[in-house]
């Protein structure tokens, strides 16, 4: 890699002779020395966790947090290291050890540590949401992320009228802080971030994320992606603890649409999502929330203000000059707090599928579009074989990851009008529109065979699986029947298929 700013060593100098850098805390430097050696990692690891309650109650209340979706409950440390693995362990703990040692060693009352610490821990949030979302796979993107303004708070202790001084002046006249900070100082707060995370021997991917989390673009090409996604997370941060910074979600909106082709009901719900996850975080750092709300929520309140004000939304929000482009902006909010909400309320949390209850809702409107148009209707239920084994063999999360699997390649196997949805644990139903008799004969046989033949890819190998299959049809023209029974005649179809030895369909009219 390139310098990471010009002249840096002088500058990491004079840094460290201007500014009081802390000393990493033992736990953290314990840690890092355990990571670092590499032998017996993972049980000194636990050792040097479980040595202190406090850190291992705090560090076992986020990993069973909604931010990390375990399908188990972790109640050890040991666990916690078996299933998150051991980096992934080791940032979470040096987040909070860091945090309380940089929290505690403090006599300033005039800084608003909370409010930093708390823009620090929702910036970290956000971050993790954001890199899962976009399919970045970063372990040590929550730790960068809650360090990435460090600099910050190490300039205020070390020179505390200069630097209040430089803050207020960038509230007041609108700013940039590290402007201001290299006029003072001959260097900014990212600068100062990357020196300490230097000295405290952390990744170098840290320190070249932090010190250009403003200019995103000057990081190092292999970096980029992460140092965009740690200067998203601090803008949505900025919205969330800030007060009157609600103007700029439009923007941020247009860039989360632009660098990373984010639809916009998934930016809503994303948005959402970091505030909610942040403030169920932010008490395991024993932070208070300071009233944060989710994105949804600030819109539905700016509308009951539009309302009692007489004044249009966007005027009051997002001061826009047009009142057609306000309509239209509110309309698609609403649009996609509906897509959202649908997407809650009918989408399977594992697979990403429709779930039962859209099943049941689909089925009965393409039942009723088959009698008015006079299309038979075929309906396919199967199931998993021996699904238990896979889980007793390999464990639930190789089975979840096998459920996936599956269902991306039904879903790929369909047709666009087809409806694929979980029925209810390893059973799945797909609804087949202006589909015969003869031909849902055919489907099921091809759907036996492709997932006969698709392999599921883990640490140990390979998984294949088969499935057992009942089908029936529906012909409008010749008799009327129930939804139910429709149902109860696949289940049939799949019953014998199984009792038929498994890995077949059977296929029977109601």
């Amino acid at each position: 890699m390139t310098q990471p700013f010009p002249n840096y060593e002088e500058l990491c100098e004079q840094i460290e002779r201007d500014m009081r850098l802390p000393t990493p805390p033992v736990i953290a430097l314990k840690i890092l020395e355990t990571i670092q050696s590499n032998q017996e990692c993972m049980t000194k690891l636990v050792q040097i966790i479980s040595a202190d309650p406090a850190l291992t109650a705090k560090m076992l209340r986020l990993a069973n947090s909604s931010l990390y979706t375990l399908k188990v409950k972790v109640t050890s440390v040991e666990r916690a290291v078996s299933i998150l693995g051991t980096n992934l362990i080791k940032n979470i703990a040096l987040s909070f050890v860091i945090a309380n040692d940089l929290r505690e060693n403090n006599d300033f009352c005039e800084f608003d540590y909370d409010y930093f610490w708390r823009r620090s821990v929702t910036s970290a949030v956000t971050g993790k949401l954001l890199s899962q979302l976009i399919g970045q796979k970063d372990d040590d993107i929550f730790v960068t992320a809650l360090l990435h303004d460090i600099g910050v708070l190490i300039a205020y202790q070390t020179h505390r009228d200069r630097y209040a001084s430089l803050l207020q002046k960038a509230g007041q006249e609108n700013i940039a802080l590290t402007e201001l900070e290299i006029q003072e100082f001959g260097f900014d707060h990212q600068q100062i971030a990357f020196t300490l995370i230097r000295r405290w021997n952390l990744p170098d991917d840290f320190a070249w994320s932090v010190v250009h989390h403003h200019s995103p673009s000057l990081a190092p090409e292999e970096l980029r992606d992460r140092t965009l996604v740690i200067n998203m997370a601090d803008q949505i941060a900025a919205i969330y603890t800030s007060s009157g910074n609600s103007e700029k979600i439009p923007e941020i909106r247009h860039q989360l649409a632009e660098h990373f082709k984010l639809r916009p009901h998934i930016i809503t719900s994303f948005l959402d999502e970091a505030a909610l996850k942040s403030i169920e975080i932010l008490n395991s750092f024993e932070i208070e929330d300071g009233g944060m709300k989710p994105y949804s929520q600030l819109l539905q309140e700016a509308n009951e203000e539009l309302g009692r004000l007489n004044i249009s939304y966007e005027q009051l929000v997002l001061e826009l000059k047009e009142a057609k482009e306000k309509s239209e902006q509110l309309t698609e909010q609403l649009r996609s707090a509906n897509v959202r909400l649908n997407t809650l309320v009918f989408t399977d949390g594992l697979t990403g599928l429709y779930n039962h209850r859209y099943f049941q809702q689909a089925l009965g409107a393409a039942l009723k579009q088959s009698d008015q148009e006079h299309i038979p209707l075929s309906l396919i239920i199967f199931d998993l074989d021996h699904f238990k084994n896979v889980n007793d063999t390999y464990g639930h999360p190789v089975g979840d990851l096998v459920l996936n699997n599956l269902a991306i390649m039904v879903k790929e196997f369909i047709r666009p009008n087809d409806i694929l949805a979980r029925y209810g644990g390893e059973e799945f139903a797909v609804i087949l529109p202006n589909t015969d008799f003869a031909a849902v004969k055919l489907f099921s046989e091809r759907l036996r065979e492709c997932v006969e033949n698709t392999e599921t890819q883990h640490e140990g190998g390979a998984i294949r699986v088969t499935i057992s299959i009942g089908a029936t049809s529906y012909q409008p023209w010749e008799q009327k029947i129930s939804q139910d029974l429709l149902i109860k005649t696949a289940d049939r179809g799949l019953y014998a298929s199984k009792n038929n030895g498994r890995n077949t369909f059977t296929a029977l009219l109601p």
